[in-house]
């Protein structure tokens, strides 16, 4: 592994937690057990966005990397990776009869079909802002809340969220990864008052960092404990009873479609957090009596060596280690290319950055 003189001691803590709910490359598993991730986005005028989020899920370690776009995007998203399982399945204006008057819950039976078979979703990556579709999409994220299927909201899936907050208000199985301007909307619909961007700016050093830590959890104790991520400098993570920074060193090229590297990674920690709670492999901790529901009891799961953590504390470090993940493929990339730098690079790093910052567990490298 890699050098890690460059991360903080509480960055190195929460790395030996992730460590914990990555599982083992063991021979009793089969195809699919370790993370079967489906990414609910792609049309015409946008196809990287679903192909670099569902990359990043197989770089990371998903077994089966899924695509569920619409059907002029399958084609094209197809041609960029066979390694990926690509269903042209999402309705638009263009291919249903009559658009002002469809039954969403029908046009969204193909992809409902599907989720059976999936441990998570990450839904809005190049979705576009087709009535049709988002109203799809809309049943599509329903029907996962009825489930208890986990989903990471990005891009324009954070505007159907905006457009109706109850959709996943309340919903402790998801996270959102809002950049400013959306999450200022989403502040903005729920109708709660925060610190804008530039007043924070102007506060500066621990002040700043403490009003966005502290707008981050307001805005997620608004959605009734949805776990957020606000993505900048620093990504400030919050599921409205405590908040942690990730502070992992990123590149200095804002490309677009970073953002995409982060959502794939996340669908891959929701699906191995998912096995890690279902117990299929020792983990060597103890289970743990009940539900972390105060900031010291997260604190103390996210410290603890010995105690298998509950799911809001394993759901509030998947988030972080999505972020830090993306943050260190940034980092490696713009090293690597500099302001040429493009999405396509975190792409490439995924699992460098994945072996410097979490490595493989130890029952892997005794196979190895």
């Amino acid at each position: 592994m890699e050098s890690t003189h460059h991360i903080s001691a509480s960055s190195k803590m929460l790395l030996s937690k992730v460590r914990k709910i990555v599982p083992p490359m063991l021979e009793k598993f089969h195809k699919g057990q370790l993370g079967r991730v489906a990414v609910v986005g792609g049309c015409a005028d946008y196809t990287g966005a679903p192909y670099f989020s569902a990359m990043a899920s197989a770089r990371l370690g998903c077994d089966m990397s899924h695509v569920l776009c619409e059907r002029s995007a399958g084609p094209v998203i197809k041609g960029y990776s066979p390694n990926l399982m690509v269903h042209p399945l999402l309705p638009s204006s263009e291919t249903v009869k009559d658009p002002k008057s469809i039954d969403a819950p029908s046009l969204a039976g193909p992809i409902i079909g599907m989720l059976s078979r999936l441990h998570a979703l990450v839904i809005g990556p190049g979705l576009g802002r087709d009535s049709v579709t988002l109203k799809v999409v809309a049943e599509v994220i329903r029907e996962a809340r009825s489930r208890s299927i986990p989903f990471v909201l990005d891009a324009d899936g954070l505007l159907i969220v905006t457009e109706d907050p109850d959709l996943v208000k309340g919903y402790k199985n998801c996270i959102l990864t809002p950049n400013v301007v959306e999450f200022g909307r989403l502040a903005k619909a729920l109708g709660i008052e925060v610190t804008s961007p530039a007043e924070i700016a102007q506060s500066g050093g621990n002040e700043a960092i403490e009003k966005e830590s502290e707008a981050c959890e307001k805005l997620s104790r608004a959605l009734g404990g949805v776990t957020i991520i606000q993505k900048g400098p620093h990504d400030f993570i919050s599921n409205g009873i405590t908040s942690i920074i990730s502070d992992i060193k990123g590149g200095l090229k804002r490309s677009g479609g970073q953002g995409d590297t982060l959502t794939g990674s996340l669908g891959t920690f929701l699906a191995w957090r998912a096995a890690y709670h279902d117990k299929m492999w020792d983990s060597g901790e103890k289970d743990n009596e009940k539900e972390a529901q105060s900031k010291d009891e997260v604190q103390a799961e996210l410290v603890s060596e010995g105690k298998r953590m509950s799911p809001a504390t394993s759901l509030l470090l998947a988030a972080w280690a999505g972020s830090s993940i993306t943050r260190e493929c940034s980092r490696r990339a713009f090293e690597a290319k500099g302001r040429s730098m493009q999405a396509s690079d975190l792409t490439d790093e995924v699992h460098g950055a994945f072996l410097r910052l979490v490595g493989e567990p130890e029952e892997t490298k005794t196979h190895l």
